[in-house]
């Protein structure tokens, strides 16, 4: 057989070299590219801060999160609803004195009706070649009549303009939701984690700079992000996967105290979820660029 060099054009397939060089150079379709380890996330590292936990809490998900920020979040997230619910009572307010409004101006329509055609013996002949209204009597345009004072008449206000329609409100949901899972979410679900440190006398640097900060308080292997770890729910302790495994699930004891566990009180770690990618599901990022159509 001949040799044929990488960006050989003389032969009878478009290899997928070819392809993904064009679609490159060309502009058009969709880009994907791995994700690479600066992406993701540490296994000890809050959820929403993406900082190592100073104080850290675990929901029954298995999210991991800094005590001070998911304790701000749900307290933000209260402060959010008193606000949307002030401004869906003061809606409610406002068309219930409309009603009321209403029902009056109709009550004394009816009252004035009544009253002039008990005054009137006769009504009053149309006269059909006249105008309705005399010169002296035409209705006013002015923006500052029959009350129109009271709003403001510029027209370069979009909430002024006829077009506008007042937004109707609904009554807000008081219910916090976990920002990784979306399921709800009570402070006093939060459970407290526990982790331990590797205790390495020779190793004077800071805990933060360590590579190796912690490890199973059982088997004493290192905790990473290739590690799959699991909670204690009773104690906070932080074991590993293989730990709960071999060793908890064989008679449900607590290694270190000695108390009764089940499967309950398990709670698997997520590893690496941040707002852009996620450990073992989605270690792709994608770039949509304009489609070449026929």
């Amino acid at each position: 057989m001949t040799r044929h060099a990488r960006n050989c054009t003389a032969g009878a397939v478009y290899t997928y070299h070819e392809k993904k060089k064009d679609a490159q150079a060309s502009g058009y379709g969709t880009s994907t590219q791995r994700v690479g380890k600066d992406s993701i996330k540490d296994f000890d590292c809050c959820c929403l801060t993406l900082q190592p936990c100073r104080d850290p809490v675990i929901t029954p998900d298995g999210f991991l999160f800094d005590k001070e920020a998911i304790l701000q979040y749900i307290i933000t997230k209260k402060n959010e609803y008193s606000r949307q619910l002030k401004e869906f009572e003061k809606q409610k307010r406002k068309e219930e004195s409309e009603l009321a409004e209403i029902a009056v101006a109709e009550k004394h329509s009816k009252l004035n009706n009544f009253l002039k055609t008990e005054k009137n013996i006769v009504s009053a002949p149309l006269n059909v070649f006249k105008s309705g209204t005399a010169d002296g009597e035409r209705p006013s345009v002015s923006n500052m009549t029959e009350g129109r004072d009271k709003h403001l008449p510029s027209f370069w206000i979009p909430s002024k303009t006829p077009e506008a329609k007042e937004k109707n409100l609904k009554k807000p949901d008081k219910t916090v939701y976990c920002p990784m899972s979306g399921r709800p979410l009570r402070a006093k679900d939060l459970i407290t984690v526990k982790f331990t440190e590797v205790k390495d006398p020779d190793d004077k640097k800071a805990l933060v700079v360590k590579q190796n900060r912690y490890m199973c308080p059982i088997t004493h292997d290192i905790l990473g992000n290739s590690v799959p770890c699991a909670v204690i729910r009773t104690t906070g302790d932080v074991v590993t996967a293989e730990c709960v495994e071999k060793i908890i699930k064989k008679d449900w004891l607590h290694p270190i105290t000695g108390e009764k566990l089940s499967e309950k009180d398990i709670i698997y770690l997520q590893r690496g979820g941040t707002g852009y990618s996620t450990t073992n599901k989605n270690l792709e990022g994608k770039h949509e660029r304009p489609v070449l159509q026929a």
